[in-house]
């Protein structure tokens, strides 16, 4: 038996009929929008984003994900659709920190953002945090690694009105993401939207050292600045849900350091890691 190969004509029309329904859908889902914004009636403070419904939207659509379609473009395409109707729901901007590197961090804010959000450049970290302080809901994008003469910026998070960091980037992690870079997303947040997997805190210590900061390394990821107001160091460090800060301030004092002071200064969703795709 033999089979009629499919028409080519035919097929540009199931694209077309495709493409006009997914048009379709995100006029629907603006609709709906627009019924929420009527329901909420500006009455939310802070950024309308909520991190613990994006970070699991984003493992569902992994989850289900298949095909030839590169998980790059699909990521892409939902975290822009998400941003753009939070942007449309309300009204925000996006200040980054592009002392670690422009291209770098630019990509990464439209990879998540796209651009109807407007871009905001800063020349180091501080002027993002007080941007977002002085903002009602924008964000802010700083480098999640240590950046030399960038000092303790997350301490100025400490203070129960600063903003907070709510996500960190790149959420769905593999080793060939086209927007990599490691950062840290700021912004105020209505407390049952935080995604709480993995906490961060602003610790202060003395006696800081390659000791203590070898032991530290492996229990949780940090950043250190120097802090010459306790001879010492200034960290911000991200905890995993089975590591408590009691846990890592044993193990700074046993290593030498003696912690000063300690504040939580955010939380975020666990990291999804996947495996690199494979080249056609």
């Amino acid at each position: 038996m033999t089979t009629t190969p499919p028409n080519l004509e035919e097929l540009r029309k199931e694209i077309d009929r495709i493409d006009e329904t997914m048009h379709g859908l995100l006029i629907e889902r603006s609709e709906i929008i627009g019924r929420l914004i009527a329901v909420k009636k500006s009455q939310e403070t802070g950024s309308a984003f909520r991190p613990a419904r994006e970070a699991e939207m984003m493992r569902r659509l992994v989850k289900r994900h298949r095909g030839i379609l590169p998980l790059d473009t699909v990521e892409s395409i939902w975290r822009v659709i998400i941003a753009t109707f939070t942007y449309v729901q309300a009204p925000f901007s996006v200040h980054a920190d592009l002392s670690a590197g422009d291209a770098s961090m630019r990509d990464s804010a439209r990879f998540h953002f796209g651009f109807t959000v407007p871009f905001i450049p800063h020349m180091g970290a501080a002027g993002v945090v007080a941007a977002v302080s002085e903002s009602k809901g924008d964000l802010g994008l700083v480098p999640a690694a240590a950046v030399a003469g960038a000092g303790a910026w997350w301490s100025a998070l400490e203070f129960d009105a600063a903003p907070k960091i709510i996500a960190r980037l790149p959420f769905v992690e593999r080793p060939d993401h086209p927007a990599a870079f490691p950062v840290f997303v700021l912004s105020r947040v209505a407390a049952d939207a935080m995604a709480t997997d993995a906490t961060v805190w602003s610790i202060r210590v003395s006696g800081w050292g390659a000791g203590a900061a070898q032991a530290l390394s492996m229990q949780a990821d940090f950043i250190a600045a120097p802090d010459r107001a306790f001879d010492g160091a200034a960290l911000l460090v991200t905890l995993p849900k089975d590591v408590t800060l009691e846990t890592v301030n044993r193990t700074l004092v046993k290593a030498g350091a003696t912690v000063r002071s300690s504040a939580l200064v955010g939380s975020h969703a666990t990291r999804y890691t996947v495996a690199a795709e494979k080249s056609p």
